[in-house]
């Protein structure tokens, strides 16, 4: 099995299904967890060093940290409703306490954390929606912690892939440092299937090939992106849902496309081949 690739876990006594930290993925900035819990169950974490945005993947829930409290947030009891998250924003050395009012599925995104931002809750109306893509390639997208927002480090999005399309595509990376073209950004993908017995496919790999990585990604997987292209393709009967987590060294999004595979982005797609 791909190091790449982290299949989801039964839930430990926290509830905790997907724990990928800077260590375990030998990079420098990105954590990600998640945890499914019952409702009634309770959560305690600590953002220490790092900042955090907690994504309410499904499910309601209650939210405290040492200054503020979010009661009942939430509203989507699925990702594949299709409407924006609600998601906490916490900075570091805080402490948080949530408790599940529903079965709930929750996403701890985190990167370093070193300014002064307030915890705020992100409610559907702050999610910037939009559509990309055409033909084949299309998806939409919700941006919940995208670089025109405040924050530290991280970098929070999910996308919608129907069946038979792609996405991250064309191929395009984020991998180079002192660069007027790109920044560097590592990467978690966080996935999804409807209907959950299905998969997709995500390649990872570089222009010399060094890293060139295929993975059948399965309901909850992970699929880790150190550096190099990662384009996602759905399969016919399965649709597919992720949240990105992003961080580097520098706060923005930007990135250059594989110069083969550029030409999908042209007016003459999807009518010209």
């Amino acid at each position: 099995m791909s190091s790449l690739l982290a299949k989801c876990q039964q839930p430990n006594a926290e509830g905790r299904i997907q724990h990928v930290t800077p260590e375990n993925a030998d990079w420098r900035f990105v954590g990600f967890d998640v945890y499914r819990l019952e409702a009634g169950q309770s959560l305690q974490l600590e953002s220490g060093d790092k900042e955090l945005c907690l994504v309410l993947v499904a499910g309601i829930a209650s939210v405290a940290t040492l200054r503020a409290e979010y009661p009942s947030i939430g509203k989507r009891m699925s990702p594949f409703e299709r409407t924006p998250p609600y998601a906490v924003y916490v900075p570091h050395h805080d402490r948080i306490e949530v408790r599940a009012e529903s079965a709930l599925e929750l996403a701890v995104c985190s990167a370093p954390g070193h300014g002064h931002l307030p915890s705020r809750l992100i409610t559907p109306a702050d999610v910037g929606v939009e559509r990309r893509g055409k033909g084949r390639n299309q998806r939409l997208v919700h941006n919940i912690l995208p670089d025109s927002a405040p924050a530290d480090s991280l970098l929070v999005v999910e996308v919608y892939t129907d069946e038979g399309n792609t996405s991250s595509y064309p191929s395009h990376k984020h991998d180079q440092e002192d660069s007027p073209d790109e920044t560097y950004l590592e990467e978690t993908y966080y996935h999804r299937i409807q209907p959950e017995q299905g998969f997709c496919m995500q390649r990872v790999y570089t222009d010399d090939r060094s890293l060139d990585e295929c993975m059948a990604v399965y309901n909850r997987d992970v699929v880790k992106v150190p550096r190099g292209y990662h384009p996602v393709a759905t399969l016919a009967g399965y649709d597919n849902y992720y949240l990105n987590v992003m961080a580097g060294p520098v706060r923005l999004w930007k990135f250059t496309w594989e110069k083969d595979h550029a030409w999908i982005n042209s007016d003459g797609y999807p009518a010209a081949k």
